[in-house]
């Protein structure tokens, strides 16, 4: 039985026990997380948000100071920035694809063996964040050029005639991001993939589904938010490789942190490499969120 003050249980409520009082706590421990995260939101302000309005601030401004839009109308009138704007997104998209294809059987057996051997496999996709960007860079170069171990190779099994042109060129380039893009998708979509119930699978083959079915059919939907969450990141990380394409790249393949370079020793002012960051910045988080709405909708 209930008494007075008590529950349907005939348990009785604390006295302090009222809305206004829960309220109360819910305000102040809202307040305390603010003053927990506050270093790390001041932090955020200062390293990332602050040269971030500086650039966007430069972008105005010419050589003497003369508030401007012609860093903007320059994009718009030269053909160059088009190309190069096309470039970044056609090279980021097929090196997206390339990781998507490689990456995800890579995860499916990772996320399929036992544990042991999975850390151990895992190790050989976490050796590239342990040796510099540059490094694994020249490495590709000194494997892919014309007297390098691939051709060379590939001459002496008699496969091919001539040495293959394999760098300072688009292929290069996208054989150089790929190897160093393919951890951001693995490991995204590897931490999926474990969260997956493996009596599932058991349970639709119980029911007569075969083993492709039954893949298409429940393994991958429930694994592509982890699948579209790593091409977004590998995209998004694509759209500003600098070093790659300038090496193996060898000037033919130019992309928007290259332009930005070079506009940044062209030009007496900051005005127009600010303007390509501002709009790179702008294109990046319009993807973003694209990419968002399109990971929910893969979740539902």
């Amino acid at each position: 039985m209930s008494g007075q003050g008590g529950t349907s249980l005939g348990l009785t409520a604390p006295a302090g026990l009222n809305a206004e009082g829960i309220a109360e706590d819910i305000r102040r421990e809202r307040r305390n997380l603010r003053l927990l995260a506050s270093p790390a939101l001041g932090l955020v302000l200062v390293l990332i948000i602050g040269p971030m309005l500086w650039l966007f601030y430069l972008s105005f401004y010419n050589e003497h100071g003369q508030f401007t839009f012609e860093h903007y109308a320059r994009m718009f009138d030269e053909g160059a920035y088009f190309t190069i704007f096309w470039t970044t997104f056609e090279v980021s998209a097929i090196v997206t694809l390339f990781c998507a294809l490689l990456g995800y059987p890579l995860a499916y057996l990772l996320a399929q063996m036992p544990a042991r051997w999975a850390n151990i496999v895992m190790l050989g996709v976490l050796v590239p964040f342990w040796t510099a960007l540059l490094v694994r860079t020249y490495a590709w170069l000194v494997l892919l050029q014309r007297r390098g171990l691939v051709n060379d190779t590939l001459v002496s099994w008699g496969i091919i005639d001539q040495p293959l042109a394999l760098v300072h060129n688009l292929t290069g380039t996208l054989i150089g991001m790929t190897h160093v893009m393919i951890p951001f998708l693995v490991l995204p979509l590897y931490a999926t993939m474990k969260t997956i119930d493996p009596n599932l699978l058991r349970a639709s083959g119980s029911l007569g589904a075969s083993p492709t079915r039954a893949f298409w059919s429940v393994y991958y939907p429930l694994s592509a938010p982890g699948l579209y969450a790593g091409m977004i990141l590998v995209f998004i990380f694509c759209l500003g490789f600098y070093v790659t394409p300038a090496v193996l790249g060898g000037g033919r393949v130019i992309m928007i942190a290259q332009r930005i370079d070079n506009s940044v020793s062209l030009y007496p002012s900051w005005g127009a490499a600010s303007a390509l960051g501002v709009v790179l910045l702008l294109i990046t988080i319009v993807l973003m969120v694209v990419g968002l709405w399109i990971s929910k909708l893969a979740r539902r």
